[in-house]
């Protein structure tokens, strides 16, 4: 069965994936010249840096998403398809989905990466990961449940919350819960002494943001200890038993919610999946035109390919920055190989990095400054801001970071699970 879409004279750019990387590259490919079709299992692009605030109640998740339909109203020769890529067949130039099959001129890889357990069964099946809009609702769902659990229940150590992971994500999340505890949860909870609850950040490497300055780093964990994080660097997660985190230096926590920020692997589709084309993260090796290594249609773009450069030896950071610019130079690149001219390498301009860390706290690195405290924090707002998807979208974030920030009170601490359909018995 094939996807249902019209064979024309030019050539056809199958994207897989529409984060960053590919939704960026359908928007700018001529259509002039290409039939864009873009896959994704989700109707919508999904703004991930801001997917914590989700999770802890700060923004509703329609603020940062946006439908791909919409995005292709007035774009012809553009096709959108929810679906999932199982499979490649690249001697038949085809795509094998959920939804049918389909074939290609040129194929795009950029379906992203998911969370990387590590081999650790305990921890997949029982921390809350946070990489897409519902995985951000479902932990949302499980903190407000805990607390609403906790105030039945006499167990101080409920209340622990352990987040593995001292990336952007992680210190990002540690702030927030911080801020929740601090300003919100004993307005909603009187009779739960906030006092017992332990926010716990555990980082393997010897400090926060490894990608970042070391001031940085040195102040992100300044403000979480002074926010009453507690911080545990040079120490992995081993496992998980009996409602206790167990440490590589002995030590275990007892909680009852592990929030996974640590590490990703690639989503890497049957086809290309040997050892031949896949390196570090099980990322596609790719050469300095995106190119997927021993195929020339075959392109990946974003978190999912492993491109090394003199300065990236390791690949290129698995950030939106390197996802668009893969994107925009990939773009030009097909239009140059389509009229037969020779293509443009790519090469990563480090535009710099930045967390926040709660309110008024953020640091920013960029090439020619850092930054620490408020004027990293409006900064931060206003580059995410720009970033989002769609007019109502920015304006709904303006209203809800207005409001939270001035109330001390976002509104949006809902329990929303879809119920169960209830049978009745046929009577006899």
């Amino acid at each position: 069965m094939y996807l249902n879409i019209p064979q024309t004279k030019k050539k056809r750019v199958v994207i897989i994936g529409g984060g960053f990387a590919g939704l960026t590259l359908a928007r700018k490919l001529n259509r002039k010249y290409f039939q864009v079709i873009l896959l994704d299992k989700n109707n919508y692009h999904q703004f991930q840096p801001l997917l914590y605030q989700i999770a802890t109640a700060g923004l509703e998740p329609s603020a940062i998403s946006f439908p791909f339909r919409k995005m292709f109203q007035k774009k012809n020769g553009s096709h959108f398809r929810m679906c999932e890529a199982l499979r490649i067949i690249p001697e038949e130039n085809m795509v094998e989905t959920t939804a049918g099959t389909i074939t290609y001129d040129y194929l795009v890889v950029a379906n992203g990466s998911t969370s990387n357990y590590f081999g650790m069964e305990h921890i997949q099946a029982a921390a809350l990961p946070m990489k897409s809009v519902g995985e951000a609702l479902g932990l949302r769902n499980g903190l407000l449940r805990l607390f609403e659990t906790a105030i039945s229940t006499n167990n101080p150590n409920m209340l622990n919350i352990v987040v593995v992971g001292g990336g952007p994500t992680g210190v990002e999340l540690s702030g927030a819960l911080a801020e929740m505890k601090k300003y919100i949860l004993p307005k909603d909870y009187p009779d739960i002494s906030f006092s017992d609850m332990q926010i716990y950040l555990v980082e393997a490497l010897p400090r926060l943001l490894a990608g970042m300055s070391d001031s940085s780093s040195e102040k992100a964990l300044s403000f979480l200890e002074e926010m009453g994080v507690k911080v545990i660097l040079n120490t992995p997660v081993k496992d998980y038993i009996d409602g206790d985190i167990i440490l590589g230096n002995g030590q275990t926590i007892t909680t009852q919610t592990v929030i996974w920020a640590s590490g990703v692997t690639a989503n890497v589709l049957e086809g290309l999946s040997t050892p031949k084309h896949t390196g570090r993260g099980r990322r596609l090796k790719v050469d300095a035109y995106n190119r997927v290594e021993g195929f020339e249609q075959i392109f990946a773009i974003g978190d999912v390919c492993l491109q090394t450069e003199t300065k990236f030896p390791n690949g290129h950071p698995q950030m939106a920055q390197a996802a668009l610019q893969h994107a925009q130079n990939l773009s030009r690149n097909l239009q140059l190989l389509l009229t037969g001219k020779e293509m443009k390498p790519f090469h990563y301009h480090d535009k710099g990095s930045m967390a926040t860390i709660g309110r008024n706290k953020a640091v920013v690195d960029l090439p020619f400054i850092r930054l620490h405290g408020f004027m990293a924090w409006v900064l931060w707002m206003f580059v995410h801001l720009v970033s989002i998807l769609g007019t109502k979208n920015k304006a709904i974030t303006i209203l809800d970071w207005s409001w939270n920030y001035f109330t001390y009170d976002p509104s949006l601490r809902l329990i929303i699970t879809p119920e169960e359909k209830k049978t009745q018995d046929k009577q006899g």
